[in-house]
């Protein structure tokens, strides 16, 4: 194992939780500044990403309390698990943007949010609202959008989250 990786497979809990809170915080301010409103499947892989947070918060509490440390390597393979999870989603989802198969029937967006009043003022005028849609790729970068970069970041979670599990079982 390199020594880089090796201070962040130690430390892998906070570490995935740091991680998380870090692509929220990206989602979130392609949405606020970048005003991509996300669709129902987005939302699903933010979802993900709650959950490994509070999973880490939880695990690094755990690893923590009397008899806790047994725990360290479970707690790093459950999260490899929520990280793949993630990956599936994401993949599915950069797969109807891609009309490899088809999206979700219900995708129709997250709901309005905050109104400004100009967009107000085009609504009252007969504006037409269309929401965000599952199969239609709102970001494209190097070819993957940002379903397909959520994917790969999602693999290489898991993939850490493995090793950091076969790191905390090779110090028992």
């Amino acid at each position: 194992m390199s020594d880089f990786l090796r201070p962040f497979l130690d430390r892998w809990r906070l570490c995935a939780l740091v991680i998380s809170a870090g692509m929220l915080a990206i989602a979130h301010a392609f949405e606020t500044f970048g005003g991509l409103a996300p669709c129902t499947l987005c939302l699903r892989q933010r979802e993900v990403y709650w959950v490994a947070a509070a999973l880490s918060a939880g695990f690094m509490v755990i690893v923590r309390l009397p008899g806790g440390p047994r725990w360290r390597a479970a707690t790093c393979w459950i999260l490899a698990l929520v990280f793949l999870t993630g990956a599936g989603v994401a993949a599915y989802h950069a797969g109807a943007e891609w009309k490899f198969w088809p999206g979700p029937t219900t995708c129709s967006g997250s709901g309005a949010g905050a109104v400004s009043a100009s967009a107000l003022n085009e609504l009252m005028n007969g504006a037409k609202i269309r929401p965000p849609a599952c199969d239609q790729a709102a970001w494209v970068f190097g070819g993957l959008s940002m379903a397909g970069w959520n994917a790969v970041a999602s693999l290489v979670f898991a993939g850490l989250s493995v090793a950091a599990a076969l790191r905390e079982r090779s110090k028992l």
